[in-house]
């Protein structure tokens, strides 16, 4: 038998020695990373995962740009019909909206984890098919900072805070960019021609307040009302925000145009992608803020 030189010994202990220590290395992160996930979702339901989900299908659009936010986009393998932002998602299967979810195809899709909405009622067909689902809901901003924590548990992550202060400080840019001539005005935010409007308990109604902006819908109808023509006209807003396809119909709504708003032509009409960004509670709400300030300096300019 050849004897082994010295060298050759040193070199093979060496290249041992740190294989072994790899190999430890490699156990401990995969035990760190591989931690059990347990979480409680909006229905007070918990969910236990004995990893972070590498599959995710997202059934509203603001739980997907939530989970693309906190950096996550590459783990959504489907998503709803209405999601759309950011344009990656736009190539992923589309499974439908809240009533009308394809199960069949969720199914082939083989997610570690489906988020969905709490009232969908196809959180019952998920469970009996052994899917896991996490039914959350965002009405408030204080229910998307809470979402983005429990994202933040699901995928044992630390980003979800950091997209909460963005936010913050978007909507706090948002008030300094107005001057004091272009708060505190009558203010209406229609969200579509039922009429149905934004309410002061809605995400809309929070950031129209820090905005310093009265908003003429009081809290006692709730977050989105459907309302009376007549009220709007009553409490004569001073601006009106509303979708650029909703406008040529204000003036044949009877009496409106009578409204301080219509009459001075300070209507807000924003585009669809605008109006994407301002009904969704989710990570865009610092840019909504930002949306609302800029039509504000712009239409409320001769306040000065």
């Amino acid at each position: 038998m050849k004897k082994i030189s010295p060298q050759l010994l040193r070199f093979l202990s060496s290249t041992l020695r740190g294989a072994c220590i790899s190999y430890i290395c490699f156990i401990f992160y995969s035990t760190v990373f591989a931690s059990p996930i347990n979480v409680t979702d909006d229905r007070g339901a918990a969910l236990h995962l004995a990893h972070p989900p590498e599959r995710i299908i997202s059934l509203l659009p603001s739980l997907t740009e939530s989970v693309c936010a906190v950096g996550k986009c590459n783990l959504l393998v489907g998503v709803d019909r209405f999601s759309n932002w950011p344009k990656s998602v736009d190539t992923l299967p589309k499974l439908g909206g809240i009533g009308e979810v394809n199960i069949e195809r969720i199914v082939q899709l083989q997610p570690d984890l489906v988020l969905i909405d709490q009232s969908s009622p196809a959180i019952s067909r998920l469970h009996s098919l052994g899917i896991p689902t996490l039914a959350l809901s965002i009405n408030t901003m204080e229910d998307e900072h809470r979402t983005l924590k429990t994202l933040d548990a699901i995928f044992a992550a630390t980003q979800g805070e950091r997209v909460w202060q963005q936010i913050q400080a978007q909507i706090t840019r948002a008030n300094k960019q107005l001057l004091p001539t272009q708060k505190n005005i009558r203010v209406y935010f229609e969200v579509n021609a039922a009429p149905f409007a934004a309410g002061q308990s809605s995400f809309i109604g929070e950031i129209l307040n820090r905005l310093e902006l009265i908003n003429i819908i009081p809290q006692s109808l709730g977050p989105f009302p459907k309302i009376n023509p007549e009220f709007v006209v009553q409490a004569n807003p001073e601006l009106i925000f509303l979708s650029d396809s909703n406008t040529g119909q204000l003036q044949q709504r009877p009496g409106w145009n009578t409204i301080s708003a219509i009459r001075e032509r300070h209507l807000c009409a924003f585009t669809p992608n605008q109006n994407d960004i301002l009904i969704r509670p989710g990570p865009r709400l610092g840019e909504a803020a930002l949306i609302i300030s800029h039509c504000v300096q712009e239409k409320m300019s001769s306040s000065q």
